[in-house]
């Protein structure tokens, strides 16, 4: 009776304990949410390079205006952790001026501006004769916090994304069409956790930070210096890194209390009644 008792109290201490931390985890994830607040508004147009790219962030719906033949950029944070999406829709004028079998195309470059390959999705796309709108999209691999240098894992920093006719003829140059992209990630957890981090996210003139903090009389500035544009200003909302809670944590602090409840029951099952009252004291 008394180790049924024992055993009953260590089973709903420990399953106390288990939702405590699973709901800790919620909280944490949710805190972690790569939708943007309403307050930024989405950019309206797209630069026409890596260093023009417009800044949008996960969660809006950045548009923009163009013609067929250019080539469109935005950028976007993603931190360790993260696996993002990126979908784009490109409108076509109508038929009588429509681009005839042109493919479109979006690509992902990070950081380094390494090209980053699609785990899954619709990366380039024929339009058809009658077709009014070409969708795109691409998700990434995800996010890894730290990597070999010779390796090409997405590692935490700013993403820029391209969108371009890949083919066209000449009498479709110059058509008019409008973009829309839009960037989410989902938060893929522990399971894609490493040992070891990046000293600084991989954003535009992140090695220039300390020499433009440390010029105080503005020199940079007066001899036409280009630091302060190099200077990245996208990044996630909580901060960089800001993943660190991972569902990780919560498996092992649980594997820690089943493995204690199991030594304690393995205790009280192993250890006897003690001494039988028909033997005598030091027998």
């Amino acid at each position: 009776m008394r180790t049924t008792k024992l055993l009953a109290t260590a089973g709903l201490l420990g399953a106390s304990a288990l939702t405590a931390l699973l709901g800790a985890g919620t909280a944490f994830a949710g805190s972690g949410d790569s939708a943007s607040s309403g307050d930024d508004k989405a950019p309206t147009e797209a630069g026409t390079s890596f260093r023009t790219a417009q800044e949008v962030k996960q969660g809006q719906q950045a548009t923009a205006g163009a013609s067929t033949g250019d080539y469109l950029y935005w950028s976007f944070p993603a931190d360790a952790g993260q696996r993002p999406t990126v979908k784009a829709t490109v409108k076509l004028p109508d038929s009588a001026a429509r681009p005839s079998g042109a493919t479109w195309r979006i690509d992902v470059y990070d950081g380094l501006r390494r090209r980053q390959s699609c785990m899954y999705g619709t990366q380039s796309r024929a339009t058809a004769p009658d077709a009014t709108s070409v969708g795109l999209s691409c998700t990434l691999r995800t996010v890894r916090a730290w990597s070999e240098q010779w390796a090409n894992d997405p590692l935490p920093g700013t993403y820029y994304v391209r969108l371009t006719a890949a083919t066209l003829t000449p009498s479709d140059q110059g058509l008019p069409v409008s973009a829309e992209v839009e960037v989410t990630s989902k938060d893929v957890g522990g399971s894609s956790a490493v040992d070891g981090s990046l000293a600084a996210p991989l954003v535009p003139g992140s090695t220039t930070k300390e020499a433009a903090a440390a010029s105080d009389d503005g020199s940079d500035e007066e001899n036409g210096s280009s630091t302060g544009q190099a200077l990245a200003t996208d990044e996630p909302e909580d901060g960089w890194s800001s993943g660190w809670w991972s569902d990780r944590w919560v498996w092992t602090a649980a594997g820690g209390i089943l493995a204690a409840l199991a030594g304690i029951g393995g205790y009280a099952l192993t250890r006897g009644t003690g001494r039988p009252s028909r033997v005598p004291p030091g027998m």
